[in-house]
């Protein structure tokens, strides 16, 4: 069988390397002139670096072992990771039991009081009991104000932005806490986290080289302007440059990996029921000022900034993880934010958002000064977070689309757990085998 595959992120890719495995064959379609989605990389100081910051938990076991299959093991290190919490322009390290205690933000009540429901959520395993309630309305009732004012409550507000954070459904945390713990050893250890030292960007370079080695294609730069559909059966699709011509492939089964919103514009002859599922979902994008320091802005990974004053919700301090060294000896920190598109700081370019940003490193570094900025990139992904109300488990599309032998993979549907590259590999895999389940010969 010939599958055609939209995306060539790690659904798609995951998925035709699943597809090939079975002796079938694919065509990957994508858009960019780049693997990998939302992992993709550019080169900073002769090494490639990702858009978006990426790390691996010792609990995503399914890119793990997909890497160690394609032959790159030896690259995966497993470092322990450094969390903090800005509060009041001081950095506090948040990452073992002792860092809670030391919490003074929060009294001693309160410290225990966070470091109980934490427990509580970490050893509760049924999310389904917490489906129709709200992160927010949650963690106010069993966290109390307190907790609620000085840590969640201002990252829920970054995360999704005034507009949402009320929306999220209680899934969202609770596997936010699971996915965190899940990568820490038992009593007081720290966090570990994974990375490939060649960047994910050489992950999916070489995945999209095993899919070619079994016999399918991978196209960038081609996007799939519509899918072909025939007695309610997709047997085709539509495919070239943007400005190009449409020449016209035909398919024995289609797999499209486009956000919600995207994917009724190539499907013209979706039900209503299946669409109003799709557009049940508000997605948020991704925005990223990446600067290039000539030394450390902080001696953390990962900064949760817990100020509404400031208009960045965290601080990713790269080379707080991987050495400057791998960087030529650059510094390399991300500051991102997710924003609705309607949102101000949505709408600035490159130089009007680091202009907006910069005075405000000082509040994290009191000797921060723009000197120290060798470089900086700006990225701004579409798509990055879809925002997951309450009871969401009874309106997810399905897989399986009202079309026959027409299939949906994207991150809508990698619920409860929250959007990441380990379950869009192990969704794409899954994906695979429910086409092959289908195939005639089963």
């Amino acid at each position: 069988m010939n599958i055609g595959i939209i995306g060539a992120g790690a659904a798609g890719l995951a998925a035709a390397y699943e597809l090939g495995k079975h002796g079938h064959t694919a065509v990957v379609y994508e858009t960019a002139p780049f693997l990998g989605g939302q992992a993709s990389t550019f080169d900073v100081g002769g090494a490639p670096l990702e858009r978006g910051y990426h790390h691996l938990f010792t609990s995503d076991t399914d890119i793990v072992d997909l890497i160690h299959e394609i032959g790159l093991g030896h690259q995966m290190k497993w470092i322990e990771s450094t969390v903090g919490i800005l509060h009041k322009s001081k950095i506090y390290n948040f990452v073992t039991p002792l860092d809670l205690l030391r919490f003074s933000p929060l009294s001693i009540i309160d410290r225990f009081r966070l470091g109980l429901v934490t427990l509580l959520l970490q050893r509760n395993n049924d999310w389904r009991k917490l489906e129709s309630q709200t992160a927010d309305a949650w963690i106010r009732k069993n966290a109390g104000k307190r907790v609620y004012d000085v840590v969640w409550g201002p990252l829920l507000r970054g995360k999704f932005g005034e507009e949402h954070y009320k929306e999220v459904g209680m899934p969202w945390f609770w596997g936010k806490i699971h996915t965190r713990f899940a990568s820490r050893g038992k009593g007081l250890a720290k966090e570990l986290l994974g990375y490939p030292i060649g960047s994910f960007g050489e992950v999916f370079d070489v995945l999209a080289e095993r899919v070619a080695e079994q016999g399918s294609e991978v196209h960038l730069s081609t996007g799939v302007k519509q899918v072909i559909v025939q007695n309610n059966r997709a047997v085709g699709l539509e495919t070239g440059p943007r400005d190009g011509p449409t020449p016209t492939q035909e398919f024995d089964a289609i797999i499209a990996t486009t956000p919600s919103f995207i994917f009724p514009k190539l499907v013209p002859s979706l039900p209503d029921d299946y669409l109003a599922k799709l557009n049940g979902v508000t997605y948020m994008a991704a925005v990223l000022l990446i600067l290039e320091l000539d030394r450390p802005l902080t001696d953390i990974y990962w900064l949760n900034v817990a100020d509404r004053s400031i208009p960045f919700v965290g601080v990713i301090e790269h080379t707080n993880l991987i050495p400057p060294e791998h960087y030529g000896g650059k510094h390399i920190v991300y500051l991102t934010n997710y924003l609705s598109e309607n949102h101000p700081l949505y709408k600035m370019s490159h130089e009007e958002l680091q202009a907006e940003y910069i005075p405000h490193l000082k509040k994290i570094n009191p000797d921060f000064d723009e000197s120290w900025i060798q470089n900086s990139h700006y990225h701004r992904v579409g798509a990055a977070q879809p925002i997951i109300g309450t009871n969401y488990s009874q309106r997810i599309p399905d897989h399986r689309t009202p079309i026959e032998r027409l299939y949906l993979a994207n991150t809508t549907q990698i619920y409860p757990e929250d959007r990441g590259t380990n379950y869009s590999v192990r969704m794409g895999k899954h994906v695979a085998r429910l086409l092959l389940e289908d195939l005639p010969d089963g």
